[in-house]
């Protein structure tokens, strides 16, 4: 079966598939700017981005912010054409610390997260100017589990005017480049084209998977918030994943639009006591059962190994 046929299939499918239920409105992040997961070979930090941006305009999107992890400039200065690229297009940028130092590791104290926080910051004013980085992506999501350390962070965020651009939709799409870069190594067509089916059909899945949640909280789609990464297959697979969401009436809208919906409420306000920013998180606090979910058709771990 050609790549070419293997999509059309899988549209088709997914087409049919279409729930009947109404519109969804997602907006698009992306994690890990400048650099993300490995690069296959003949491929660039570059390419990814320019990739990233010309899908993102061609298709109209609203201007999506991409959080920032300065680090990777520090040992490759060039990579900072990869910021500059995102702005020049018009795009955001937004603060996911210096290092991605997650805050629920033991050794990351609040005073070093913070730190790390604020080192971030020179790039982004610089290359934002006038325009407002003062949006938080957690890595990992990590917010401290601690309660003493939970309340800490969100002390200090509130007092340097950050938000927290929370989670609502994701499909995991990080774990796909890393066994993406194995099969470009391998030259393996047909696991490639397992891979990239598999990548396209978790997103599907995910679609009814946020709904079934935010139904059973809220009766109701809440305007949803995607995290997406700047990995090689993300950059490759844009056009097609954005193909699957317009069959699905799927519309798009930015992240301050997404996080006026009540529901983002306490990530906004930052006085306010933190409750779950994620649906599964709702779930639990409400002791409901979380919709099923099958495994990725492919295992990740082992391909192309």
């Amino acid at each position: 079966m050609t790549e070419k046929f293997c999509f059309v299939f899988v549209f088709a499918a997914l087409s049919l598939a279409r729930p009947l239920y109404a519109q969804q409105k997602i907006a698009f992040t992306w994690d890990d700017l400048p650099a993300h997961s490995s690069l296959p070979s003949g491929t660039t930090r570059q390419q990814i981005i320019d990739a990233i941006i010309s899908t993102t305009l061609a298709q109209h999107l609203p201007a999506p912010y991409g959080f920032v992890n300065a680090k990777p400039i520090e040992d490759t200065p060039d990579l900072i054409n990869v910021l500059k690229a995102w702005r020049s297009a018009g795009f955001l940028l937004g603060n996911h610390t210096w290092s991605h130092m997650n805050l629920n590791d033991q050794n990351a104290t609040l005073e070093a997260w913070e730190a790390d926080l604020l080192r971030n910051e020179p790039v982004l004013s610089k290359e934002m100017g006038t325009a407002d980085f003062h949006w938080l992506r957690f890595p990992n999501l990590s917010e401290g589990t601690a309660p003493d350390k939970k309340q800490g962070v969100r002390r200090f965020l509130a007092a340097h005017s950050y938000k927290i651009a929370g989670v609502t939709m994701s499909f995991s799409d990080y774990a796909y480049n890393e066994p993406y870069s194995r099969c470009v190594a391998a030259g393996d067509q047909t696991a490639l084209g397992r891979l990239e089916n598999s990548y396209l059909e978790e997103a599907a899945k995910n679609l009814d998977y946020a709904h079934r949640m935010s139904m059973a909280l809220y009766g109701r789609d809440i305007p949803y918030i995607l995290l997406m990464h700047v990995g090689a297959l993300d950059a490759k697979l844009l056009p097609n994943l954005l193909e699957m969401y317009e069959l699905h009436g799927v519309q798009f809208i930015s992240l301050q639009e997404a996080a006026e919906d009540r529901f983002y409420q306490n990530d906004l306000d930052l006085s306010l006591n933190p409750v779950p920013d994620t649906l599964e998180e709702a779930m639990r606090l409400k002791g409901l059962p979380l919709p099923p979910r099958e495994p990725p058709s492919v295992n990740l771990a082992t391909i192309c190994r």
